[in-house]
This record gives C-alpha cells, structure tokens and sequence, in this order.
C-alpha cells in the first residue's frame, strides 16, 4: 500500500506551473507508483523530502536490496536526457541507473548516502568534493547521447532573463540585465565542440551523494548539457552566495572563482560569467515561482558584482 503523498511546495509549485497537465500527474501518482511496483517487484517506503522536480521515494527490492524510485513531474524536458546521461555514465560520477520506465519516465536507482550539504564541512571542502566529482563525472560527446549545446544553454538563459525581467516589473537594474545577456553572449559565441563535455548542469552540494559502497560521492538529478567545463563549476558561484553577502561580495566571488579554477584548471573569466547568468536566472526564478522571499540574496550578489564593473 502507497503511503500518503505529500509532495514538498517547491514540487507543488512547480506542477502549478503546468496547468491542468501538472494536475493529472499529480493525481495519477499514487497509480503510477503502485504499477511500478508490481512491474518492477519493489516495494515502495517513504519520500524523500528534498526533491524539488520529481517524486523521489525509497523502496526495496524482493530480494532486499535498498534502491530509489524517482517519478519526474510531467513535461520537464531534462527527464529523458537524465535516463540517457545515466545509462551512459554506467555509475561513474552519477548515481546508477538500474530501470527505466519510458511511459512515466521513472527510473529505479541505487540507494546513495547523505548529501554533502548535510555533512558539515566547510564550502571550501565541499567545492574540493565536487569539483573531484565533476572531473570522474565529465563525459566526452558520445553519438547515441544527443544534449543540447552550451551556446543554446546561454541562450535559453537570455531569453528567460529579458523576458521575466519585464514580466516581473523590473525588479533588478536594467544595467544588471545587460550586463547578463552581454557575458550569456560571450558564452554562446565561445562554445567549441571539440572542447565541451557532457556536463551535469547543476553541480551543488545537494546533488552530491555520499557512496556508502565505494566511499567518495556521487552526483544526481543530471539537467543534461554538452557544454564547457566552466557552466558546470559556475554553479558552486550560484549556490551559498548568502556568504558573499557576509563581506565584501565581489572580493569574495573573486575569491571562490580563483579557487574553482586552480582546482580544474578552467579559465575564471568564463567561470565568473557563467556564474553571474546563473545567480540572476536563480534570483528571478524565485520570484516567479517562489519562495519570494529566496529572491533577495542573489539579486543583491549581483547587483553588487554589477556595480564593481563586471
């Protein structure tokens, strides 16, 4: 028997932006589940609560096994690349991909540990962790694994920004947004082919996964880009920018950039560009969707970056 399923807001938030689609998934879940169930000879036990795009839950095989099931939430595009980037990876650098249902989208996956946000240690050695992580997890392009390229990423994340920028009633200087679709242009005119990887494209402390089997961690919840090495680090610039705000934000981002480059080798001036797109991207999308309230940290980190002449 299911349990009852009461989904987090932020998951609740993003099927209302579906529509009517989101709600019939959400309707249907319970269904879905108990199918994959009996399809998959698992039994399902509790959720697990961080999940923001999918029900993530944990269950049990037959003959004891501890896995995850994870049901995406309907209509996000980066579900089916998550399966193939998986599949690909085979459980190096990412969680393994052990089912795949192609009418849900649900995946069956090994049980991993603890998030690395979880285990205490300073920023500093969880950019170590994931920067470590990310370079076992960097796959060349691969013919069978199609991704999107780093130029559309950059683009895509420009459109978003011009058009909710406006939508939102200018909640941030346009110098900011200028400054944003500048360096989202400097990004997509420098995506090489014959450079790029096939990057995660959200790398932070709680898509890291401790391996209870092999030690070291793994990472989950891929997006799925074929792009430069520097949009995957720019996401350790994006995420805990609240301590930026305890100082200096530009000396500090300068820092943590400088920091994420010695430890790749990845030019920081790309690093800084993809990480001021993705802090402005985070701060308008917390307005749109929510929680509000989430907004005001990363505008004010970029807004101070953009006063300093980024």
């Amino acid at each position: 028997m299911v349990e009852r399923i009461e989904l987090r807001d932020k998951v609740l938030s993003n099927l209302a932006a579906k529509g009517e689609a989101g709600t019939v998934w959400l309707r249907e879940l319970p269904n879905v589940v108990q199918r994959l169930e009996f399809d998959w000879d698992i039994r399902v036990g509790h959720m697990f609560q961080n999940a923001t795009e999918a029900y993530v839950a944990e269950a049990l095989t037959s003959d004891g096994i501890e896995v995850a099931l994870k049901i995406p939430i309907v209509g996000l595009a980066k579900a089916d690349r998550e399966a193939r980037m998986l599949q690909a990876a085979g459980g190096r650098g990412y969680v393994r991909l052990l089912r795949h249902d192609a009418q849900s989208g649900a995946m069956l996956l090994e049980r991993l540990g603890v998030q690395l946000a979880q285990q205490g240690l300073s920023t500093e050695e969880q950019i170590r962790i994931i920067c470590f992580t990310l370079e076992r997890a960097w796959m060349p392009s691969l013919p069978d694994l199609p991704l999107p390229t780093g130029a559309e990423k950059a683009n895509e994340m420009a459109t978003y920004i011009a058009a909710v920028w406006q939508k939102l009633d200018r909640p941030c200087s346009e110098r900011v947004v200028e400054v944003a679709l500048r360096f989202a242009k400097a990004r997509a005119d420098a995506f090489d082919p014959t450079t790029a990887i096939i990057g995660h494209g959200d790398a932070h402390a709680w898509n890291t996964l401790h391996d209870p089997k092999a030690g070291g961690y793994k990472l989950v919840d891929p997006d799925g880009w074929f792009v430069e090495r520097a949009h995957d680090l720019s996401i350790s610039m994006r995420e805990g920018c609240i301590d930026f705000l305890a100082g200096d934000p530009v000396a500090l981002g300068r820092d943590r950039c400088a920091l994420l480059s010695r430890l790749t080798g990845v030019e920081p001036n790309a690093i800084w560009q993809w990480g001021f797109i993705e802090t402005l991207v985070n701060g308008l999308s917390y307005l749109e969707i929510g929680p509000k309230e989430n907004a005001a940290q990363f505008l004010s980190v970029v807004n101070a970056w953009t006063d300093t002449g980024a």
